[in-house]
């Protein structure tokens, strides 16, 4: 027997008992006679103890010991030393005195510390990953990633949904991300992929009368990384028959309320219910469809202020259909320097504007690079508005709709940053509505679905379709919380005649159709219920619970910011007799270099 206890079990209650721990030597320390090691396992630690007058066969063993040595050792619990007691451990009352020990495993010095949680090199935790999840950071993080799940799968089997697994290895059918293939061996030239999510598999599930569905769902997508995205990523996929967006969104509110309050009580939920805000209001009020409402500095419209000003930039903007956006920042003219707003500048030029113009209002009057093209009216009218007191300073973004949003948005989150506005302890969720039902491609001139081609359109605007259906809304909804996307969904098409005017709209052919999504057009022949959904981002979930600054943190292995993975050396080269089973052929001029 390798252990009677954990690591985390021992307390004065057990004083006079003997017992067997098995695991890793944390920290070893000699103070002459005695020698104390701190044994560590998944649950905590116990500090036992070798002393040379209790047993003379153990001690030389105890004097060879190193960190991360595997070893089991027996021995009697006891109680520590007046005033030597730990109040900080769960087993800081106790010791072990040892009278057995068996190194089980010797170790190497590993790369980095295991016992703190100082920095390391990102590359080498990730090369590392086995050592790097013994420490207590990411100990923790498995463990509320699995809590999470568990309270998943109890909430809604409790709720009636059934738990269904749905196929790794499907049909291609692009929804807007390069999905991951894999060639066939028995059926040449043909492939599989690997699902960027099981949307037409749990749809197929409704119509099969399965009613509640739910998975675990693990999830592919051949893109460029970000931090809070992987190549292959976990989601809490479930679909609902006879439902409409209220019905959806009432039970996942529930679901996450709960969760909240069993995983992270001490967090504080800004509001309950959860608020709801149209795309459009969003975008306008936060700039982004994702807003954080942790803190106000709302954006306003200028565009009906400087439709008529002299400076161009401004009206010929509004008069082309544009929009001028507001952002007042109370205390940023006194609190930013030159440079801060220069930087400010380059982050609305990363996201598509031209320039960030700005008005800072001082003791003696405003000032700005603009001011000179303003008419006395304007500003009057721009302090009269925005109620400008001394100290502020006020961001304009003049340019389409979206970019000016989303431009002015990016800054009003920097300048919370700046001022510490995003309190991490605050949970805001809310819901985003009525999205847009299309979006325009400017690449290749198209319109695209917004969300996947599966998507409900509101009933009081179908009849846009004909004639303006960049202006349609979808039934689609996203849960957001605290400036992060962690779950979206929408009612779907049940109808076949919808879906095919709406693959009509998308410029898919009904042949195209027919190729790609024929599985799913002949299923709704046979009688589809009405039906819709939603995916959470369980990865991203995650990584708010823990305050983590990205998803890699809460995977047990996962990849780094090239898709790779250092641990296990993937991708790899396979051998020429593998690949040509496989019936394809590598072109070799093509291929990159393995250290670029």
């Amino acid at each position: 027997m390798y252990r009677t206890h954990t690591c985390n079990d021992l307390t004065a209650s057990d004083i006079g008992t003997k017992v067997t721990l098995s695991g890793w030597v944390r920290s070893r320390r000699d103070h002459g006679g005695l020698i104390f090691i701190d044994l560590r396992d998944r649950y905590g630690l116990t500090q036992v103890v070798s002393d040379p007058t209790n047993s003379t066969e153990v001690h030389p063993t105890f004097e060879q010991l190193r960190s991360e040595y595997v070893v089991k050792v027996t021995g009697v619990v006891r109680a520590r030393p007046q005033g030597m007691a730990n109040p900080r451990m769960h087993t800081g009352e106790i010791e072990v005195l040892i009278d057995e020990v068996e190194i089980l495993n010797e170790s190497k010095t590993p790369p980095f510390a295991i016992d703190s949680d100082e920095p390391v090199n990102e590359e080498l935790r990730l090369k590392y990953r086995y050592l790097d999840l013994r420490r207590d950071r990411l100990k923790r993080n498995v463990e509320v990633r699995h809590k999470t799940i568990k309270f998943i799968r109890d909430f809604l089997s409790a709720e009636n949904f059934l738990e269904i697994e749905t196929p790794i290895l499907i049909k291609g059918t692009p929804e807007g991300s390069r999905e991951y293939m894999v060639p066939s061996r028995l059926h040449p030239g043909t492939f599989y992929v690997l699902p960027q999510s099981p949307q037409q598999l749990k749809q197929l599930s409704m119509v099969a009368g399965l009613d509640r569905y739910f998975q675990i769902a693990r999830c592919f997508r051949d893109e460029d990384q970000r931090g809070d995205r992987q190549p292959e990523f976990t989601q809490l996929d479930l679909e609902m028959s006879f439902v409409d967006e209220e019905d959806v969104m009432e039970v996942n509110e529930r679901l996450m309320i709960a969760l909240c309050q069993a995983l992270v009580p001490e967090k504080k939920l800004l509001q309950a219910p959860f608020p709801r805000m149209s795309w459009h209001e969003a975008m306008s009020r936060y700039g982004s469809d994702k807003p954080d409402i942790r803190f106000g500095m709302e954006m306003m419209d200028g565009s009906e202020l400087f439709a008529k000003s002299e400076f161009k930039v401004f009206s010929q903007t509004v008069a082309s259909g544009g929009v001028v956006k507001m952002l007042k920042v109370e205390g940023g003219g006194a609190r930013f320097s030159r440079n801060t707003i220069d930087g400010f500048e380059q982050i609305a030029k990363t996201y598509g504007a031209k320039g960030l113009a700005y008005v800072i209002v001082e003791a003696e009057g405003l000032k700005s690079p603009i001011l000179k093209f303003l008419g006395e009216a304007e500003v009057e009218a721009l302090k009269k508005e925005l109620n400008l007191k001394v100290g502020d300073i006020v961001f304009f973004a003049a340019d389409s709709f979206e970019v000016a949003c989303t431009s002015l948005g990016q800054v009003r989150l920097a300048c919370a940053d700046i001022f510490e506005l995003r309190d991490p302890n605050v949970f805001a969720f809310l819901w985003v509505v009525d999205f847009p039902m299309f979006e325009w491609s400017k690449e290749d001139q198209t319109i695209s679905a917004a969300h996947h081609p599966f998507c409900s359109i509101k009933v009081e605007d179908l009849h846009l379709l004909e004639s303006e259906p960049l202006k349609a809304r979808a039934k689609a909804y996203d849960f957001v919380l605290n400036g992060v996307e962690v779950g979206g969904g929408s009612i779907r098409i049940h109808k076949p005649e919808i879906q095919a005017k709406i693959f009509e709209t998308l410029g898919i052919s009904a042949e195209n159709a027919q190729k790609r999504f024929g599985h799913m057009l002949e299923a709704f022949t046979y009688g589809a219920p009405p039906h819709g959904g939603i995916a959470w981002g369980l990865d991203r979930l995650v990584m708010i619970f823990c305050n983590e600054p990205n998803i890699r943190e809460v995977i047990v292995f996962p990849k780094d910011q090239k898709a790779r993975d250092l641990m296990l050396d993937a991708p790899s080269e396979l051998p020429v007799e593998q690949i040509r089973e496989m019936h394809i052929q590598v072109i070799e001029k093509d291929l990159p270099s393995r250290n670029a």
